[in-house]
């Protein structure tokens, strides 16, 4: 990274920032060992429902790592192989994805949410040489293995399993000194599963350099992290974001990560624990700061925390402003992808415009272009890309692996296409619209669904809302809620007539929804974000 290093000055370090990647890069052996120089250098500390507490230093996890390392190593996985990992908040999540970068394996990290078919097609589709899981997932594998001929390693953890090897007996039994790989920064180190509006999902790849160096803007320039802080993201391991926000960005800073180890989110108990625990950081999807905004936050004090983010989709104003009036915190906008590091950001030295992503990251070239690849005015919608022919970023994938045409597709005349659709304003900040096929077209008007999900969030009677398009005879389609209530409310006519007037009070009166519908739950993916896709094809009558 360049000397600009503390952002203090925007402007300055935009113009100035240079990314440094050396010929060979390892995070394991460069980054998780010079912090476990210090033998007391906390790395983790780790809570789960009973009431445990375990702290784990980087020394620790380094010697984790190279015991597992070892231990695959003598059962024939070798240097470009692809491990399946796939654990909840466990702490042997963390030791195999360093064990795996450490040998130079291709970590392929998954959700616990798979089912045997997901898993048979990860494995079929990346050839995938071993598996680390849970007994519950190790149960759904074991009714595909028949059919993932190259998976030949299997570990559990927990417990031990017939046809496994027990994690903590082979660990046990392991030697604590690995020699580190050493790998290239081009190398192959990371690829993550991601769902697109068709087919399967498609493999982003990540090298030793994409995601490792390129995640450190997101650990210092957005999450404003420092070697004595304590960071929380609530996040599940599955998603991309726990390799932004629990692994990368975090320890290439030094800082320790809490982790809270459960099987579901309780907005309450998380309140305690940030109450009760000294974390100065947070980040969590949009989803997690409305669910915390419904509880009495003026019960809690908060003495440790000094700077909240958000990520995954933009995040409310109104939310942002009860979440600072009870903490003291902006919760501060982030955009990227599974396929890049941090794009653009709301930092902490710039002022923060609330509904706004924020500007771009250092190191990044991004734009709002046209079909033509021209940078447009401000305050003209286009899609959001990323300039590659320049000078390719570290923090962009490498390709979707094994798939030259898609990869081919996201790129137009010398920028990476990101699929979504936004606006600058004359300062230079970036205003999300909504993915590219999101937005709503209704009797003219392009309407992207984030609008009115902000309008509608601001009546007290709603909890969280989906907007999609509705097929409507007259208009083409039309713009349609699907609202979960906040308690005390209940659904009726004249409710729905009184949040239809409302979205025409605080927004353009055009983006309203005429239709609206009442639930309990929307679809949502594993880190939070609304499945509008989802929605969207139910009321077209698609599968």
């Amino acid at each position: 990274m360049s000397s600009a290093f503390n952002m203090t000055d925007y402007d300055q370090t935009y113009a100035t920032f240079k990314w440094e990647v050396p010929e060979y890069f390892n995070f394991a052996g460069d980054v998780i060992d010079k912090w476990a120089a210090d033998p007391q250098k906390l790395a983790m500390l780790w809570v789960d429902d009973a009431g445990r507490e375990v702290r784990k230093t980087f020394r620790d996890v380094s010697e984790g790592s190279q015991r597992l390392a070892n231990v695959l190593a003598s059962q024939g996985v070798k240097p470009g192989d692809v491990v399946l990992l796939i654990l909840p908040r466990n702490i042997e999540w963390w030791e195999t994805f360093t064990a795996c970068i450490r040998m130079g394996v291709v970590v392929a990290p998954g959700t616990t949410q798979l089912t045997s078919k997901d898993i048979k097609y990860r494995a079929s589709t990346a050839e995938a040489t071993a598996i680390i899981t849970n007994p519950a997932i190790a149960a759904r594998f074991d009714e595909v293995a028949a059919d993932c001929p190259t998976v030949k390693t299997k570990i559990v953890i927990e417990a031990p399993r017939d046809g496994w090897t027990f994690y903590d007996q082979a660990l046990a039994a392991a030697s604590p000194k690995y020699p580190t790989a050493k790998t290239l920064s081009s190398d192959n180190c990371i690829v993550y599963f991601t769902s697109g509006t068709t087919g399967f999902p498609k493999m982003a790849l990540h090298t030793h350099a994409s995601y490792p160096i390129g995640h450190q803007v997101t650990g210092k320039f957005w999450l404003d992290l420092k070697p004595a802080d304590l960071h929380w993201n609530v996040s599940d391991t599955g998603w991309a974001k726990a390799a932004w926000s629990s692994y990368f960005g975090p320890w290439n800073m030094g800082a320790a990560l809490f982790v809270q180890h459960t099987d579901r989110f309780d907005p309450k108990k998380t309140l305690e624990l940030l109450a009760k625990y000294p974390v100065t950081t947070m980040c969590g999807a949009p989803t997690i700061y409305r669910m915390l905004v419904l509880e009495d936050l003026s019960k809690y004090k908060f003495p440790s925390l000094r700077h909240c983010v958000g990520a995954g989709e933009p995040l409310n104003p109104e939310i942002i402003e009860v979440w600072k009036k009870a903490t003291g915190c902006t919760i501060r906008d982030g955009y990227g992808q599974t396929e890049t590091v941090l794009l653009c950001g709301s930092f902490p030295c710039i002022e923060p415009r609330f509904g706004s992503m924020g500007k771009p990251t250092p190191g990044i070239d991004l734009a709002v272009i046209d079909e033509d690849g021209n940078i447009l005015p401000p305050n003209t919608e286009g899609d959001i890309a990323v300039r590659v022919d320049r000078g390719r970023p570290v923090g962009l994938f490498k390709e979707y692996w094994k798939e030259p045409d898609r990869t081919a597709s996201v790129h137009r005349h010398g920028w990476y296409l990101t699929g979504d659709r936004a606006y600058v304003d004359p300062d230079g900040y970036f205003w999300f619209v909504g993915r590219a096929d999101d937005v709503i077209l209704t009797s003219g008007y392009r309407i992207g669904p984030f609008e009115v999900e902000s309008a509608l969030i601001e009546h007290p009677a709603v909890a969280e809302s989906a907007v999609v398009s509705s097929p409507d005879e007259t208009r083409g389609e039309v713009v349609k809620a699907f609202v979960i209530l906040a308690p005390g409310f209940t659904a009726s006519e004249a409710l729905k007539k009184e949040l239809q007037d409302h979205v025409k009070k605080v927004t353009a009166p055009y983006k309203y929804p005429r239709k609206i519908d009442f639930v309990t739950v929307l679809p949502k993916t594993v880190s939070g974000k609304i499945r509008r896709v989802e929605l969207r094809n139910k009321e077209w009558g698609r599968p």
